[in-house]
């Protein structure tokens, strides 16, 4: 018997999913707790509705991190930190404070987490970051640390 998943189920598939099962296990099982629906001509099309309309969601979001990452290639975050006299920071730069410039100087908001700059910046200068925007999209970016101006 064909199924349709309604839910995500353990070894068996994800929701949306078409499977094809014994009919006692759907009967017994998979229809008394709502887990799988049968597999109706009506609800084959829904799913592939469904799978469409993802898909389109996802070029459009795909196309718009393409976008930003074209907008940011080789841009510079310019961040100025308090630092002693030879160029030591007090602290270090975290990859919040670099997302946080990002949005006031370019505009772009990105998750602190999607923001990798290697290893702790302790010291001015300029460094390369490298920002995940989206599934297979990065881009690299250059962090130019500044002593703040007394």
């Amino acid at each position: 018997m064909k199924v349709v998943l309604l839910k995500d189920v353990r070894n068996m598939g994800k929701r949306d999913d078409i499977l094809t099962v014994s009919d006692g296990y759907a009967r017994n099982f998979l229809f008394p707790q709502k887990l799988a629906a049968e597999a109706t001509p009506g609800t084959l099309k829904e799913i592939e509705r469904k799978r469409a309309a993802q898909d389109a969601r996802e070029a459009e979001l795909k196309a718009e991190a393409q976008a930003k990452a074209e907008l940011l290639k080789n841009k510079v975050i310019v961040l100025q930190v308090k630092c002693g006299d030879k160029g030591r920071l007090y602290g270090s730069v975290t990859s919040a404070e670099v997302a946080e410039a990002l949005e006031k100087q370019h505009g772009i908001k990105a998750d602190k987490r999607k923001i990798d700059i290697g290893d702790p910046i302790r010291e001015t200068g300029i460094r390369e970051i490298s920002v995940w925007l989206y599934s297979g999209i990065t881009t690299k970016m250059k962090l130019d640390v500044q002593p703040l101006a007394k």
